[in-house]
C-alpha cells in the first residue's frame, strides 16, 4: 500500500507566514500558530497549529483559513461593518455570512491559488458543521444558506455537492424574496459600503430585522427632511425674511452639538478596524499614562449613574491559557534566547541575592528528631543498650517537618502595556531566578500573568455596542490570564515560557482586582499549609473602555474590596494567604498593608529577596 505524501510543518509555516502577509498587504503584519485560532488580534494573525505532518489536503485547508483572514485584514473596513451590522442576533449572523462572501469573492476572483485554498476550507467548515446531515427546513440555519448562495453569486463557483440538497430545501423561498438582490452583490464586492447597503436590502427582504446605526442614521435624516421641508411654510406668514436668515444657521449649530458623540464613536470604532492605528494610539498613549488618566478624568460619569458593585458586561470572551498555547516552542525558545542574554547582564546581582536567600532558607532546614518513639527510623544510637540489656524495647526515631517546607509561593505579574521594556524583562529574569532558588529549598512556584486580548475593549465592547450600549455595563473588555508556570510542574520544564513576555503585542491594559481573584482561588485550592501571594505591578488599574462608561475610580474601588477581602480572611478559615506588593514607581503601600514600593525597576531584585527573607525568617 502507497504512503500518502505529507508537507513537513516547519517550512510549511514559514511559507504560509511570508504568503499570509503578502495576501493581507501587510509587511509588518506579525502571524503566530496558536490553539485558540483562526482569528485576528489587533496587529496579530493567529492559526491554528498545523500537524507536525501534513498530508496535501489538509494543508490546504489551513492555506485557505490563512486567507480568509489575510483578505479581512486587507479588504475590511470594521468601522462601516459595525455601523451596517444589525443589533438583532439573526440579522447579524446573516449580515456576517454576506461579508465573508465578498471577502472571499476578492481573493477568488483574483487568483486561481487562493480561489483552490477557500473551497477547501469550506469544505473542512461544512464536514465540521454536519450540515449535510439536516433533514429537516427547522432543523436549518438561514444565515448558512444564505452565505453559501451569496458565495456562489459573487464568486462564481456552485455550492458544493455535499450540501446541495439541503440548500435546496431554502433556495425557492430565498430567491423568490430576494430575486435578484444576490446577483447584485457581485458588481459591489470592492466597494464595501455600496455592499453593505444592498445586504441590508437583502437582509429587509427577508423579513430580518434592519435595526443597525446605519439605519438609523438613515432614519433621522428623513424625519429631519420632512421638518425642514414643513417649517418655511409654517413661519412664511409670520416671520419675514430677516428672521428666518438669522434662525437658519441655529439648526446646523444645534444638530452638530447632537451628532458630537457620534463622531467620537467613529474615531472609536475606525481605530478598532484599523489594529495599526489602535496599537500606535495605545504605545503613544500607555507609558506615560497621563493622556489615559486625562480622558479617564473627561469621561467619567456622574456618580448617581453608576452602579455600587463591580459588574461584568460578559466573560464570554475571557481566556485563562497557558504560555504553550499562546506562543509555538520555536517561538518560545528564541524569546527565552533573548531573556537569557539579558538575564547574562544581571547574573552577578541577582545570583549573589538569590544565594543570599538560599543560604537563609536552609539554614531552617537543620534536621530536629523526636527520640524514644514507639514507630519510625531505627535509632541505631540505641542499639547498644539492647544489647547490654535485651529485656530493653528498641527504640526509634522521627524527623520533625520544618514549617517553610508545606509552603507554596505564587508571583503575579502584571502584563499591562506599561511594563513594557525594561520592568517586564527586569520581572520575568526575577521570577525566573526566584522560581529556581525557592525550588531547590524545597517550595514550591507559581508564575502567573495578566493583561487583556485587546486594547480598548475587543469583543466584550463590540457586543455591548451591538446590544445598543446598555447603561452601566461594567467591566468591558477581554481578559487574558495566563499560566507561565504552574506550582507542580517543576521549572526546567517550564522555564523557557517566561520568554512570552518578551513577546511584542502581549502586554496591553490591566485589570487587577480580577487578576487577584483568579490567583487566589488557585491558591486557596492548593494543599500546602502556607500560602504566600506576591504582586509585582507599576500602577492602577487601567481600561478605557470600562473606564470610559464607569466612574474614573471603578477599577481602583474594586481593587480595594478584594484585597480587604484577602488581608482580612481569618486564618483559621482555611482561606488565609500571606499577601504582599511591591510596585515598580507606584506606590502600592495605599491599597495592600505589606508593600513595597521601588522608584527605579532595578531594584526589583533586591526587593523580592528581602521581602521574601523576611515571611521566612522565623518568628521567636
Amino acid at each position: 500500500m502507497a504512503q500518502k505524501p505529507t508537507i513537513l510543518s516547519e517550512p510549511f509555516k514559514k511559507a504560509l507566514v511570508h504568503s499570509t502577509r503578502a495576501l493581507a498587504e501587510d509587511s509588518e503584519l506579525e502571524v503566530v500558530f496558536g490553539s485558540d485560532g483562526p482569528r485576528i488580534d489587533g496587529n496579530k494573525l493567529i492559526l491554528p497549529h498545523p500537524p507536525r505532518d501534513l498530508a496535501p489536503k489538509l494543508a490546504q485547508r489551513v492555506r485557505g483559513q490563512a486567507d480568509r483572514l489575510a483578505l479581512k485584514r486587507a479588504h475590511h473596513d470594521e468601522a462601516l461593518h459595525a455601523r451596517a451590522r444589525p443589533r438583532d442576533d439573526l440579522s447579524a449572523d446573516a449580515f456576517d455570512a454576506l461579508e465573508e462572501a465578498r471577502l472571499e469573492a476578492i481573493g477568488a476572483r483574483a487568483m486561481m491559488g487562493v480561489r483552490s485554498n477557500l473551497l477547501a476550507a469550506q469544505e473542512g467548515d461544512l464536514e465540521r458543521s454536519g450540515l449535510y446531515r439536516k433533514e429537516d427546513k427547522a432543523e436549518i440555519g438561514l444565515p448558512e444558506i444564505l452565505g453559501l448562495m451569496a458565495r456562489e453569486a459573487v464568486t462564481g463557483d456552485p455550492i458544493p455537492q455535499s450540501v446541495q440538497r439541503v440548500v435546496n430545501l431554502l433556495r425557492a423561498e430565498i430567491e423568490e424574496k430576494t430575486g435578484d438582490g444576490l446577483e447584485k452583490l457581485a458588481a459591489l464586492i470592492h466597494d464595501q459600503k455600496a455592499f453593505n447597503k444592498q445586504a441590508r436590502h437583502i437582509l429587509t427582504a427577508l423579513d430580518l430585522k434592519d435595526d443597525s446605526q446605519d439605519a438609523e442614521d438613515e432614519k433621522d435624516e428623513g424625519e429631519e427632511g420632512e421638518s425642514e421641508g414643513d417649517s418655511p411654510k409654517e413661519d412664511a406668514p409670520e416671520k419675514d425674511d430677516q428672521d428666518d436668515s438669522q434662525s437658519q444657521p441655529d439648526q446646523p449649530e444645534e444638530q452638530t452639538g447632537q451628532d458630537q458623540p457620534q463622531e467620537g464613536e467613529d474615531d472609536y470604532t475606525q481605530m478598532q478596524g484599523d489594529p495599526q492605528m489602535a496599537s500606535e494610539s495605545s504605545t503613544d498613549e500607555t507609558p506615560d499614562g497621563e493622556a489615559g488618566e486625562a480622558e479617564r478624568r473627561e469621561n467619567d460619569q456622574p456618580e448617581t449613574n453608576v452602579k455600587k458593585d463591580y459588574e461584568v458586561y460578559t466573560r464570554q470572551f475571557d481566556e485563562i491559557i497557558t504560555a504553550e498555547e499562546l506562543c509555538d516552542p520555536e517561538e518560545l525558545e528564541r524569546l527565552r534566547g533573548f531573556l537569557n542574554a539579558q538575564l547574562a547582564n544581571m547574573a552577578s546581582v541577582v545570583s549573589r541575592l538569590a544565594n543570599r536567600l538560599q543560604r537563609k532558607l536552609l539554614a531552617q532546614q537543620s534536621r530536629s528528631w523526636s527520640f524514644d518513639l514507639e514507630e519510625g527510623v531505627l535509632d541505631a544510637s540505641k542499639l547498644t543498650r539492647v544489647i547490654t540489656d535485651p529485656s530493653a524495647p528498641l527504640s526509634f526515631k522521627q524527623e520533625k517537618d520544618t514549617e517553610f517546607r508545606d509552603t507554596v509561593v505564587t508571583l503575579l505579574l502584571d502584563n499591562s502595556g506599561s511594563m513594557r521594556g525594561r520592568p517586564i524583562m527586569v520581572a520575568a529574569i526575577c521570577a525566573d531566578v526566584l522560581a529556581r532558588t525557592l525550588e531547590r529549598c524545597g517550595v514550591k512556584v507559581e508564575i502567573l500573568g495578566f493583561t487583556t486580548k485587546a486594547w480598548k475593549g475587543g469583543l466584550s465592547r463590540e457586543a455591548w455596542v451591538r446590544a445598543g450600549k446598555p447603561a452601566n455595563p461594567g467591566r468591558l473588555n477581554d481578559l487574558r490570564h495566563i499560566i507561565y508556570k504552574a506550582a507542580d510542574n517543576p521549572w526546567r520544564r517550564t522555564h523557557k515560557n517566561l520568554g512570552l513576555m518578551m513577546r511584542e503585542g502581549l502586554l496591553k491594559e490591566n485589570i487587577d482586582g480580577e487578576a487577584l481573584q483568579w490567583a487566589y482561588s488557585r491558591l486557596v485550592n492548593r494543599p500546602e499549609q502556607r500560602k504566600i501571594l506576591m504582586v509585582i505591578s507599576d500602577g492602577a488599574p487601567v481600561d478605557d473602555s470600562t473606564l470610559s462608561v464607569n466612574s474614573g475610580h471603578y477599577l481602583e474601588n474594586h481593587l480595594r474590596k478584594v484585597i480587604n477581602d484577602i488581608e482580612t480572611a481569618p486564618k483559621t478559615s482555611g482561606r488565609h494567604v500571606e499577601l504582599v506588593a511591591i510596585g515598580i514607581g507606584h506606590d502600592v503601600t495605599r491599597y495592600y498593608k505589606r508593600a513595597l514600593t521601588l522608584i527605579d525597576v532595578e531594584h526589583l531584585a533586591g526587593g523580592l529577596m528581602d521581602k521574601l527573607t523576611e515571611l521566612f525568617e522565623e518568628t521567636k
